[in-house]
């Protein structure tokens, strides 16, 4: 089983994610860790690393080639970042898209990263706003396209236990042998 799970920052990604790993039995992969780590590897913030990789579209594309070699070549996953769905095509089982308005994941971040809610919600419309053009830029991949995904829930709507148990149902509940709605997907991404 692949499961893709994306979404904008704040929209509950991570930690649906996880617990979608842990309640399946399988490894959760997550591009942000990933960014994340290269970002601390090489001495710079979050936001630092993202205007960098504004400049130097390698970095971007390491990152994706790796996500996308991970969906090809690994069974029993959840693989979680921005654009998993689109990256993982035609080998996920199940993709999922998770959002909620600007300013309730604008609150979450504030609250984990320990900063204003003005600073996160501004620094997330301007990540939100480079990762769009470079997304288009790169690969042609509009992020606003859902049509793509299985699922897309609004994780402002229900609690975090509903939401689980939404997505879990309807893992639970696919069977490939009568699936006559999957979304064919071709990801030759110039890496």
């Amino acid at each position: 089983m692949l499961l893709t799970v994306s979404g904008p920052p704040g929209s509950g990604k991570s930690t649906t994610a996880a617990a979608l790993a842990d309640e399946f039995g399988i490894e959760h992969v997550s591009g942000g860790d990933i960014f994340r780590s290269l970002a601390d590897e090489r001495g710079y913030s979050l936001a630092e690393f993202n205007e960098l990789a504004e400049e130097d579209d390698q970095i971007d594309r390491d990152l994706d080639r790796r996500l996308q070699t991970i969906a090809r070549e690994r069974d029993d996953i959840v693989l979680e970042s921005r654009l998993s769905g689109w990256l993982a095509a035609d080998e996920a089982d199940v993709r999922i898209w998770l959002d909620a308005p600007l300013h309730v994941r604008a609150v979450r971040i504030a609250d984990r990263e320990d900063k204003s809610v003005e600073q996160a919600k501004r620094e997330t419309e301007e990540r939100e706003a480079s990762e769009r053009e470079r997304y288009l830029d790169y690969y042609d991949i509009d992020i606003a396209d859902l049509s793509i995904y299985d699922l897309s829930i609004n994780t402002a709507r229900w609690d975090e236990a509903t939401v689980f148990d939404l997505l879990v149902e309807s893992v639970e509940g696919y069977d490939t042998a009568s699936d006559e709605g999957k979304l064919q997907i071709t990801a030759d991404y110039e890496f």
